[in-house]
């Protein structure tokens, strides 16, 4: 689960607190002020998950985590306790810097620490590069992937004797997606009959007698008679037959795919969220500590 700076999930996180901030509130171990609350972490569900410490009168400059189960808000939310905190922890503990990834890695040597016991080895790997590491468990396996904050309480529970001045709650809405099926669209072909027509030219020969009047006045000499009977010409006649045959062309292409279309879709919902209701008798001198 991804972490996030209080700021950056909530820009108006200052109003669950009666308009004041936790960041720079004075930290202390035991009865010694060792240093100042710089940031807090939160989950994708805006729990507390760590407090980022920086403990400058053990370490200069050191910034580490504190899971928030390790922490104690007093009663008057001014300054915050880190319980059984040492400063060996804080120098075992990975430093903590603003453009750091807080991944399963990094969190699991805080964890590390805070459990204060040797811990067999198991090979992980990063979400976000997909190399094998090597990380710590305390009891049995551990795995990114099954890996809950409920299953180690005394880290990362929020309880009222502890925590009472961190625990306002607002209800926001959280918008998700899923893909359904809206329709489908089915292409076939089918075949439409029609009647065609065509028509083309043809050429048929024929032949023509023509006969022409001799001349009866002039007498044939005897000898250029020549009285015949059968044949005596032979003409061949021809003409063209049409010839109609099918075939088939492209006439259209078709060509089927799908686009998205994005629109934004706006709901709204009545949001509850709660402030705080200060009751007073009497004339009392009241402090707002911001």
């Amino acid at each position: 689960m991804a972490l996030h700076k209080i700021a950056d999930f909530n820009p108006d996180y200052k109003k669950h607190f009666g308009d004041r901030d936790i960041k720079g509130l004075d930290l202390y171990a035991a009865n010694d002020k060792i240093g100042s609350v710089d940031d807090v972490l939160v989950d994708d569900g805006g729990q507390f998950r760590y407090l980022v410490i920086s403990t400058g009168s053990w370490i200069m400059g050191k910034k580490v985590l504190l899971p928030i189960g390790r922490a104690h808000v007093d009663k008057d939310g001014t300054r915050i306790y880190a319980q059984n905190l040492t400063k060996e922890q804080v120098e075992a503990l990975p430093e903590f810097t603003n453009d750091l990834t807080i991944d399963y890695e990094h969190e699991e040597k805080v964890r590390g620490v805070y459990r204060g016991v040797t811990m067999p080895i198991q090979q992980d790997r990063s979400p976000a590069t997909g190399t094998e590491f090597a990380s710590p468990m305390a009891t049995g396996t551990r795995d990114l992937n099954t890996y809950t904050y409920d299953k180690e309480p005394d880290l990362y529970t929020l309880n009222d004797r502890d925590h009472a001045s961190l625990k306002l709650y607002e209800e926001r809405l959280i918008t998700s997606k899923t893909l359904q099926k809206s329709g489908e669209a089915v292409i076939g072909k089918h075949v439409e009959t029609e009647m065609a027509t065509a028509s083309v030219p043809v050429e048929k020969e024929r032949i023509t007698i023509e006969r022409i009047p001799g001349d009866t006045q002039t007498v044939v000499a005897p000898n250029d008679t020549s009285f015949q009977a059968g044949v005596i010409a032979r003409m061949e006649v021809y003409e063209e037959v049409p010839e109609f045959h099918k075939e088939a062309f492209v006439r259209e292409e078709v060509k089927v795919s799908k686009v998205v279309d994005t629109e934004t879709v706006t709901a709204e919902e009545q949001l509850r969220r709660e402030e705080l209701d200060v009751t007073v008798e009497g004339h009392p001198v009241i402090e707002n500590k911001i």
